[in-house]
């Protein structure tokens, strides 16, 4: 029944998606072959999650929800796309594990990644998996880039929870951290997420200024190395060029 209820609201999504105007209740209806009930039903869910607008008279058309959720999709596989030739060639350079991740709500989401046998370890997280912004480098890279109000929301609602021995797990710590963050241009995991694995994180940035993603080494403990970042951050760079970004426009 919940596959059919699916398979209704998608019909009704492509009907409405097929006019360039708003369309009546029972055009929707004749169009996708659903009683006028069901129809009126669906689209009354549809609307509570935005994504269909009912205008004033009494007609419907798409919702600015699928314009969100279709920018996103857009940016996240346009930063993919601009990211793998260099986090290949980052790779190649360190041996070690390379992955680029995306904000959602309060986690990250590694979109990609890589990474090979001689990476020295087990790559955990795959590809869609997620992880606390404030246990890992580039999660800390997100919260720096908002203001102290959001991130004192974000510790409320998460109530900092740890992972291991050096989680941050205290506001003012993790507000220290975020302060050098934003004095070094990277962010750090210090074994914060998982013991043994540290990672250092760059922000990529879009045409707009935007932090969209952030480029992450992750390595065991005792095989990252410093010598690293200032790499890790000219790829950054050059990931956010291709994606339009002026760093000249932005300073």
């Amino acid at each position: 029944m919940a596959i059919q209820v699916l398979e209704r609201a998608t019909a009704l999504l492509d009907a409405l998606a097929a006019q360039p105007d708003p369309v009546a209740l029972k055009d929707l209806s004749k169009a996708t072959g659903l009683h006028a009930s069901t129809a009126h039903r669906i689209l009354n869910d549809l609307v509570l999650g935005r994504y269909v607008d009912r205008v004033d008279s009494g007609l419907y058309q798409l919702g600015m929800r699928l314009l969100e959720l279709g920018s996103l999709v857009k940016g996240r596989l346009n930063v993919r796309e601009a990211a793998q030739d260099a986090m290949q060639a980052l790779h190649a350079l360190t041996g070690q594990t390379v992955n680029l991740s995306v904000q959602q709500s309060d986690e990250i989401v590694y979109i990609d990644r890589a990474w090979s046998e001689r990476s020295g370890m087990q790559v955990v997280r795959a590809i869609g998996g997620r992880a606390p912004l404030h246990l890992t480098s580039t999660g800390k890279l997100f919260l720096s880039a908002v203001d102290t109000r959001q991130v004192r929301a974000y510790a409320a609602r998460t109530q900092l929870v740890g992972s291991t021995v050096n989680s941050i797990t205290s506001l003012e710590a993790l507000e220290r951290e975020l302060s050098l963050v934003r004095q070094h241009g990277y962010a750090r995991d210090n074994e914060e997420l998982e013991l043994g694995v540290r990672c250092i994180a760059a922000g990529i940035y879009d045409d707009a200024g935007k932090l969209v993603a952030g480029l992450s080494i992750s390595a065991p403990s005792g095989r990252l190395e410093d010598a690293w970042i200032p790499q890790l951050v000219e790829t950054a760079a050059k990931i956010s060029e291709a994606l339009g970004y002026d760093a000249g426009l932005a300073t």
